[in-house]
C-alpha cells in the first residue's frame, strides 16, 4: 500500500530546506533544483508543490511568520499571571531579534526575501502585509498602557509602535553584523521600554 504523504508537512520540509540554503548562501543560490536536493526529494516532487521559485518564497516567508507568531504566543503564555502590556510588547519584540541560531536563520531568509521584494512588486506586496498588523497589535498594547497610566498620555501609540519596530529592525542588523551581541540588543530594547513605560 503506498505511503500517504502529509502535504503540509512536505511543504514545511521544502520551506526549511529553502531557509537552510538562504541563510548560508542567500536566496539567489536557492534554485528549485538546489532546494529539492537540500530537502532530499526530486525536482519533480518539489514542482508538485511549487511551480515557481516565487511561489516557494512566498510560502516560506508566510511559514516563517506563522512560526514566529507561535513563538510569541508561547513566550507570552510562559509569563506568570496576567502579563502587563509592557511584558507583551517586550516578548513580541524580543522574538523579532536574532537571539539564537533558529531565529537568526529565519531573519536571514526574511532579509534575503525583502531584498528581492524591493525590485518585485508582487513580492513587495506580500512582504508589506504583516507590518500594519504588527503595528496595530503593538499599538493596542501601548494604548492599554496609556489608559493604565503606564505611558505618558502625550505619546502616540501608533507612532511609538512604529518606532519600536524600527528600533528592533536596527538592532537586528547590528546583531547580524556582530556590532552588538544578542544580549546587548535585548539590554538596549529594555532600556528604551523603560523610558517609554515610565
Amino acid at each position: 500500500m503506498p505511503k500517504k504523504v502529509d502535504h503540509d508537512e512536505r511543504r514545511q520540509q521544502i520551506a526549511e530546506a529553502l531557509w537552510r540554503i538562504a541563510s548560508t548562501r542567500g536566496l539567489e543560490s536557492a534554485s528549485l533544483r538546489d532546494v529539492a536536493a537540500e530537502a532530499g526529494i526530486s525536482l519533480g516532487r518539489l514542482q508538485h508543490y511549487f511551480t515557481t521559485k516565487d511561489e516557494m518564497l512566498v510560502f516560506a516567508l508566510d511559514h516563517i511568520g506563522k512560526l514566529s507568531e507561535r513563538r510569541v504566543i508561547a513566550r507570552i503564555r510562559a509569563l506568570s499571571g496576567s502579563p502587563s502590556p509592557r511584558e507583551v510588547v517586550r516578548e513580541t519584540l524580543a522574538e523579532m531579534l536574532p537571539l539564537d541560531d533558529k531565529s537568526r536563520s529565519g531573519i536571514l531568509v526574511q532579509i534575503a526575501y525583502f531584498i528581492r521584494a524591493v525590485h518585485d512588486e508582487r513580492l513587495r506586496a506580500t512582504a508589506k502585509e504583516g507590518i500594519p498588523a504588527l503595528r496595530a497589535f503593538i499599538a493596542g498594547r501601548l494604548r492599554e498602557a496609556v489608559q493604565n497610566g503606564q505611558i505618558a498620555p502625550h505619546r502616540d501609540p501608533d507612532d511609538e509602535a512604529m518606532l519600536l519596530i524600527a528600533l528592533v529592525d536596527g538592532l537586528t542588523t547590528y546583531v547580524l553584523l556582530e556590532v552588538h551581541t544578542p544580549e546587548e540588543a535585548l539590554r538596549l530594547l529594555d532600556r528604551h521600554l523603560d523610558q517609554l513605560f515610565s
